[in-house]
């Protein structure tokens, strides 16, 4: 099964303040280990909402809100996608994870295709599978 690691955003990561090389090298070594078990699909910090945008849907309305966004607690700064055998792994991978006192990560499962059952039609799983194949081409 695979998760969303959630990296909340703060005051330090809103204003641009950039981690420290000490910070860096445990992320690293810390990001080492769960490449090495396996467990990290992906992970990446996010910028500034200030560099960012949201997009409301009214009816056919579009409408665009440029960043800053003023609530910190509800923004993401970073994120890992991980493939583990259940939520304890999960949750034991991320108290290992060198963050400081105050910070605060959420762990969301994704997904998968089985967990929408028969409203995903014979032909929305075969153009998943589809898309799947094309996203990792691209990488490669």
């Amino acid at each position: 099964m695979r998760f969303m690691v959630i990296v909340k955003a703060s005051k330090d990561s809103e204003a641009g303040v950039m981690p420290t090389e000490a910070m860096l090298t445990a992320m690293g070594k810390y990001n080492e280990e769960l490449v090495k078990a396996g467990v990290m699909l992906a992970g990446e910090g996010l910028q500034a909402s200030s560099k960012g945008a949201r997009v409301r849907f009214s009816g056919k309305q579009r409408t665009v809100i440029d960043g800053p966004f003023s609530e910190t607690k509800e923004l993401i700064a970073g994120f890992w996608l991980w493939q583990v055998r259940s939520k304890e792994e999960a949750i034991e991978w991320l108290k290992r994870a060198p963050f400081e006192d105050g910070d605060e990560l959420e762990l969301r499962q994704v997904f998968e295709m089985e967990d929408f059952g028969a409203e995903l039609t014979p032909e929305l799983r075969e153009q998943e599978k589809r898309l799947a194949a094309e996203i990792a081409a691209k990488k490669s």
